[in-house]
């Protein structure tokens, strides 16, 4: 292993690392607070559809033989998914369904899904479907149904951000969305796509860049919204959140029962 391939490995596995625990902020305030008031059920919904299409696509890149072979036939060159693009994919899975869990088991939760983010399951369902039997019956190839998947999660994820958005417009407040998850979702997308230019210099394709268009996607919508959400956090509706303000009414509350023991 070159320098520079030491260089890829490190910052894979630090995307990896930022863009995973990036969830454990909101797990962690909705537990505290044992509510998901001022979450949207709409963001959570596009997050899982987005991390189980990109679970399947990273696992297929990464362990399927034939779309590896599919993948090198049309790009001349070995895919650039990597075993931190597969252990990111399927751990955000999770870790979106048990955010999703948690509006079912906390108050403040509204779970009736937009008209629209219905309509958007359902048509994603009937199109993967129709993919996969246009598959069995050999008018695709299975490299077809990867590159769908990725789109649903670049169309997930460039819109899964946007209800969340307009819940802190219209409640104009962000109490209740974790300003680290913002955080360390930015610092992820800078680093994913470090590592993706820096592939792309190792196997000397810079195609590759392109064809890994979930990952490249990925990294740029996040540094966006990331970019939104701190705007909105501290300057348009410059509050202290609960993450910070919590700690300090729990020590004042229990100074000031301290007080009145004595």
């Amino acid at each position: 292993m070159n320098a520079l391939e030491i260089v890829s490995y490190i910052l894979g596995w630090a995307y990896f690392t930022a863009w995973s625990f990036s969830l454990y902020p909101q797990l962690y305030l909705n537990w505290r607070r044992r509510s998901v008031r001022g979450l949207s059920p709409d963001y959570l919904s596009y997050s899982v559809i987005g991390f189980f299409c990109y679970a399947i696509f990273t696992l297929a890149f990464y362990c399927n033989k034939e779309i590896q072979d599919e993948y090198g036939r049309r790009h001349d060159a070995a895919n650039l998914v990597r075993l931190n693009d597969v252990a990111f994919a399927v751990h955000g899975l999770i870790a979106s369904l048990l955010l999703l869990w948690q509006t079912y088991i906390y108050k403040g939760s509204q779970r009736h899904l937009a008209p629209v983010t219905a309509i958007v399951i359902w048509l994603t369902s009937i199109l993967g479907l129709l993919i996969l039997f246009s598959v069995h019956y050999g008018n695709s190839e299975w490299i077809h149904l990867m590159y769908f998947l990725s789109y649903v999660q670049l169309g997930s994820n460039a819109f899964k951000f946007l209800p969340q958005i307009w819940l802190n417009y219209k409640r104009k407040s962000t109490q209740g969305w974790s300003v680290y998850l913002i955080l360390l979702d930015t610092m992820g997308g800078i680093l994913s796509i470090i590592q993706l230019i820096v592939d792309a210099y190792i196997e000397n394709d810079w195609s590759g860049i392109s064809g890994d268009s979930v990952k490249l996607g990925l990294g740029a919508i996040s540094i966006v919204y990331g970019l939104l959400f701190l705007m909105q956090k501290y300057i348009i509706y410059p509050q202290p959140s609960e993450e910070e303000v919590s700690p300090l009414l729990g020590s004042a509350h229990s100074n000031h029962h301290g007080s009145t023991g004595i």
